[in-house]
């Protein structure tokens, strides 16, 4: 059931400019499916924007929780595991969906999942990517545990240890896959999404509950600064690909080719949550949690809720 819980007092409340001196700590990727933060600052008012570049989603919570970072990109994945351990988080908005390939090496012979059996398999804990490959195996008829070495390797090491032969594959987000494909030593095995189930869910904004209790004027100016970013970007294609390969040193062409397996979000509506309930079901089934957070207390609605009103009117 949808929420439109603030009200028009609420909501008149929540369109107050960011005041000077204003300082917003963000936290996320160097990747174009995650970039939004990046583009804060042109609709945060007087509001100044810092944003901190990170490469491990827990990390990103680590800081969250610390009170480093205001709010922060992070996996929907850890964003359960974070909620199901009691930590006091709130995902506010999507951030990006699709982003993950399953890679295998080049010549290798592997022609589908189940050929994974018995092979070394990079990937990083605590990811969707992480959920997406068990998935896959296991739809395959592999146990993760049994049939397949799982090695933790950094996502921008998997490309080299790849190449070198060190793993025979890995499941790893845009541009990783693509490079590998496109410079010859990997090929795209599988895009794993299951639509009947999880989809294509993959990142939102992770805010912690005492942050959004004390601040919910400046919550709601930090979603709605997400919300225009992401927006300004899905109706400008290339914009959002110039942009990313300015920052990110990717060349564009190189995203252009990826782009079909990426997709920026901000909304969470009711199809939302159900993919998001189904996550936490596998990652409960797959002992990677012992038990399902409170999904009402994770998801903190109110705020694209009244976005989404806004869109409207």
């Amino acid at each position: 059931m949808k929420r439109f819980a603030l009200g028009l007092a609420g909501v008149l409340l929540c369109v107050a400019p960011a005041l000077a001196g204003e300082v917003w700590n963000i936290g996320t990727w160097k990747t174009a499916q995650t970039v939004q933060p990046f583009l804060y600052h042109e609709y945060a008012g007087d509001a100044e924007v810092t944003v901190h570049p990170f490469t491990n989603p827990a990390d990103q919570k680590s800081a969250l929780l610390a009170g480093s970072l205001d709010m922060t990109g992070t996996t929907l994945a850890l964003a359960i595991q974070a909620a199901s351990r009691g930590e006091p988080v709130a995902l506010v908005a999507a951030l990006g969906n699709k982003c993950s390939a399953l890679v295998v090496r080049r010549g290798d012979g592997i022609g589908d999942v189940a050929g994974l059996k018995g092979k070394r398999i990079g990937y990083v804990p605590g990811t969707m990517h992480e959920i997406l490959l068990r998935e896959a195996l296991t739809r395959a008829g592999l146990e993760p545990r049994r049939d397949v070495v799982l090695l933790r390797v950094d996502f921008f090491d998997m490309g080299t240890a790849l190449a070198r032969g060190d793993i025979d594959a890995y499941l790893s987000g845009e541009p990783l896959p693509t490079l590998a494909r496109r410079q010859g030593y990997g090929e795209i095995l599988a895009y794993p999404y299951y639509g009947e189930s999880i989809g294509d869910i993959n990142s939102g904004m992770l805010m912690r509950r005492d942050f959004i209790e004390k601040n919910p004027e400046l919550a709601m100016r930090m979603v709605r600064a997400h919300r225009q970013a992401s927006e300004a970007l899905m109706k400008d294609r290339e914009k959002w690909l110039s942009v990313s390969s300015a920052m990110f040193g990717v060349d564009i062409d190189v995203l252009r080719d990826a782009a079909g397996n990426m997709e920026l979000a901000w909304d969470m509506d009711d199809a939302f949550v159900l993919k998001l309930k189904a996550l936490g079901r596998r990652m409960l089934e797959l002992g990677m949690i012992s038990r399902e957070p409170d999904y009402d207390r994770l998801v903190e609605r109110r705020f694209v809720d009244v976005l989404r009103h806004e869109g409207l009117s």
